[in-house]
């Protein structure tokens, strides 16, 4: 990637020259490498007048060409500038919602479809916005990924949820399965498991009422560390459910392999699941395919008759 600070003198000729001819294979130890160029272009004295601005504009200018696609170049615009500006406010108020104790955690039922009976909840964090309202998780998660804060929430979340299962249980209530989304930061971090084991202790939370959600593609990263992982967090009790499954590339042979209880069909597959005949088929043999496993298969967002009736 290359970052150019211009007076002008180089045009868009010489740009998509230079794209073009870093492009060309470069033999490397008898290999042919391919190579690409992504060019971030900022002009003197428009977009600054000493190097250090232009630097930063002209990084900031080769960061979009990469998001564009790559191997192309873009001149730098002050439009480009303010969705980094509005992601570091974003962060900042992120930071202090944490300090402040601004989330809050709504609880989803799962409900069994034979009985009718609420067989557990889902935490979904929500973000209590002083001045925007109550706010969805994709409108500030992916900062909070891009921030690190996501390791921070995450532990906010499981201490809550634990919390708030064990006050059902003080008063009075049978005993409630909660779920918990784990992000791959989570997962990946080497202090996961006393992370939750302290979660459990401190809320003194039954361990195996408490069910952690992976992704499906998150599993699949690193197949193998992620059974040891899992097969560490059966070990102490909680139960494990794949999440988003049948959007990823799972193998039956790799999914018997892992320590799960129960496989979550995806929302976008049970979207359309009594008009679509392929979503139909696929949840159906996802389905099956939990069953031969002897798994529980869990369809999330069913909202409509049609739905509940296909599963």
């Amino acid at each position: 990637s290359t970052s150019a600070i211009c007076n002008g003198g180089l045009t868009k000729l010489l740009a998509q020259r230079l794209v073009e001819t870093l492009a060309d294979p470069v033999a490397l130890a008898g290999t042919e490498c391919h190579l690409g160029a992504s060019i971030g272009i900022a002009t003197f004295p428009a977009d600054g007048d000493d190097a250090a601005t232009l630097l930063k504009k002209a990084d900031i200018a080769m960061y979009r060409a990469k998001d564009a696609g790559r191997s192309n170049f873009q001149f730098y615009s002050e439009a480009m500038n303010q969705p980094l500006i509005e992601r570091m406010v974003l962060g900042a108020a992120l930071k202090r919602a944490l300090d402040q104790e601004q989330f809050v955690l709504l609880y989803q039922p799962k409900v069994d479809v034979a009985t009718g009976a609420m067989t557990g909840v889902e935490a979904l964090i929500r973000w209590q916005h002083p001045e925007r309202g109550l706010l969805p998780p994709d409108q500030f998660i992916p900062v909070a990924e891009e921030t690190g804060l996501i390791r921070q929430i995450g532990r906010w979340v499981l201490r809550a949820a634990c919390l708030q299962g064990q006050a059902w249980r003080d008063a009075g209530l049978p005993p409630i399965p909660v779920a918990v989304n784990l992000s791959a930061r989570e997962f990946n971090d080497e202090r996961l498991a006393f992370e939750i084991a302290q979660a459990v202790v401190d809320a003194s939370f039954d361990a195996r009422l408490l069910e952690l959600e992976i992704t499906e593609s998150l599993v699949m990263q690193d197949p193998d560390r992620a059974v040891e992982t899992l097969a560490q967090l059966k070990s102490m009790g909680v139960r494990i459910s794949i999440d988003d499954f049948g959007t990823g590339h799972s193998s039956l042979a790799r999914l018997s392999k892992l320590p799960v209880d129960s496989l979550k069909i995806d929302g976008a597959l049970i979207r359309d699941i009594a008009t679509d005949a392929d979503d139909a088929a696929i949840a159906s043999a996802v389905i099956a395919m939990a069953a031969s496993l002897r798994l529980t298969s869990i369809a999330e967002g069913v909202e409509e008759a049609g739905q509940l009736s296909f599963l």
